[in-house]
């Protein structure tokens, strides 16, 4: 089964988690120091905020949460059917969480993750080689996918893609 998935950049995480948590009715199931998480089920929706990395507050990406490898698949033969470049990520550690992942990015350059979470970790994302020790972790840029070696990055429109989110 999907759940849609919704992450934002926020400028003040604990006045969006009072309003979220009001807007909701429900507490966030995850809070860490940078980041907050409501898993809803109705609607089935993956509600994500952070204040990670450089960006303005507002949205960072949307994308389609998966209970099955399968599923996954299918998102990514999906996309391919359709002519979308997909960044494969594969196996990544993102958002406090250990995940397969590919992301794709709309005609106006809003990224898309699709992705099968495989475990809960203790840290926003685990060092890889790649530049991401301060970055936001997600959504890919527009302008070109970063390297598929890249761990927990996204493209974004207009940012150099040799750089981790």
């Amino acid at each position: 089964m999907q759940r849609f998935h919704v992450h934002l950049h926020v400028d003040d995480l604990a006045q969006n988690i009072a309003f979220y948590t009001r807007l909701f009715g429900a507490e966030p199931t995850r809070v860490e120091r940078d980041y907050a998480k409501w898993m809803l089920e109705d609607p089935r929706v993956n509600f994500a905020i952070s204040t990670r990395g450089h960006h303005p507050p507002g949205l960072d990406h949307l994308g389609f949460q998966v209970d099955a490898k399968e599923e996954l698949a299918d998102l990514k033969a999906r996309a391919q059917a359709a002519d979308m470049a997909v960044l494969d990520e594969g196996s990544t550690t993102c958002c406090y969480a250990r995940s397969d992942k590919h992301w794709i990015t709309d005609p106006q350059g809003i990224a898309w993750e699709h992705f099968h979470s495989l475990e809960n970790i203790p840290v926003f994302h685990e060092a890889s080689g790649a530049p991401a020790a301060n970055s936001a972790c997600c959504a890919p840029t527009a302008a070109a996918p970063a390297p598929a070696t890249t761990n927990c990055c996204a493209p974004r429109s207009g940012s150099n893609p040799s750089t981790c989110c």
